[in-house]
């Protein structure tokens, strides 16, 4: 990060992302300018249905027993369990799907360049628009609320969204500003 980056990325951790009038839009909206133009580089499936999609530049990961991992993007975003994958007219597969069939769609959108990160409802979800006519939503239809993330893995990136208590939710992050 240039000094000049760093400077931006302080400038905006002392106005608190998440107070006052700023419950997260403005992050999602940082996020979206950060995000747009780069490639999912990298995708993967957790524990059930839950998805991990990786953008940008991917850094290997080894787990506890020295094995390779699933690598990290510079940006990362995690969908729980709930959601879907989308082509213009239609869902091509979701959390429900056979393993076989969402695991072939996932495979499918490494290389895929975001275009735009949005939210829609009134509980936020959260919706990545791709290349190619492809959209990855969070869909929860479950009680309790969505549960997706957007994480920055950069040295000071910004700080993880989420939603918590039916909004967009900026997760404290340690600041290397002084």
């Amino acid at each position: 990060m240039s000094a000049a980056d760093e400077r931006q990325h302080c400038n905006k951790s002392a106005r608190g992302y998440g107070t006052g009038m700023n419950d997260g839009t403005q992050l999602l909206s940082d996020y979206r300018d950060v995000l747009s133009d780069i490639f999912i580089t990298h995708a993967w499936r957790g524990h059930g249905s839950a998805i991990f999609l990786e953008l940008g530049k991917l850094t290997p990961k080894l787990r506890s027993d020295g094995s390779s991992g699933n690598p990290d993007g510079e940006f990362t975003l995690m969908i729980g369990w709930s959601w879907r994958i989308e082509e213009a007219d239609h869902i091509v597969c979701g959390s429900e799907s056979e393993v076989e069939v969402f695991e072939h769609w996932l495979r499918k959108l490494v290389g895929r360049k975001v275009l735009n990160v949005t939210t829609f409802g009134r509980i936020p979800e959260i919706m990545l628009s791709l290349s190619d006519d492809l959209y990855v939503s969070s869909f929860m239809t479950a009680e309790g609320g969505p549960e997706w993330a957007l994480m920055d893995h950069r040295t000071n990136g910004l700080p993880t969204l989420m939603t918590k208590k039916g909004r967009l939710w900026p997760e404290e992050r340690r600041s290397s500003c002084s």
